[in-house]
């Protein structure tokens, strides 16, 4: 498998995603889908929202689950609208490093606010942490983990 491709996927899907806006079908169980398609290649976003939220994507090629990364977040308990912290937070992972294509940049920042993004690995295994800060004070943290899976030959 061409690690490539699925770099590209990945960029692809985060940008049409929950970065673009997207909040996507609200499931039974109160958590929310997002899905993107494209050739052999398909992302499934599922997640919990609110206050902290939570969930984990999935990225399949010809049906077959190949990577995934689970992500956990919140925003500071002092922080009443949650709506300018999100909205930024869309801004920032909507620009995909090429190189490191799980959330945004090392560093953006807009308005006052700074997002940044630190990690450890590469396509294969990685774990990062995201924080957005005001005025030196961080009011949102999220970690996420992930990689390849079910690799093993039979």
């Amino acid at each position: 498998m061409n690690l490539d491709n699925l770099r590209k996927f990945i960029i692809e899907s985060n940008k049409t995603g929950y970065a673009s806006g997207e909040s996507g079908k609200k499931e039974a169980d109160g958590s929310n889908t997002i899905i993107y398609e494209s050739g052999d290649w398909k992302s499934h976003d599922n997640y919990f929202g609110g206050e902290p939220y939570g969930g984990r994507v999935i990225v399949s090629y010809k049906g077959k689950p190949f990577w995934i990364m689970v992500y956990y977040g919140k925003v500071e308990k002092t922080i009443k609208d949650f709506s300018e912290v999100y909205s930024f937070l869309r801004k920032a992972i909507s620009i995909v490093p090429e190189d490191y294509p799980f959330r945004g940049p090392a560093i953006f920042r807009e308005s006052g606010l700074v997002y940044r993004n630190k990690w450890n690995g590469d396509i294969k295994s990685f774990l990062g942490k995201e924080t957005i800060s005001r005025d030196g004070k961080r009011i949102y943290i999220a970690r996420y983990i992930g990689g390849l899976v079910d690799q093993k030959k039979e």
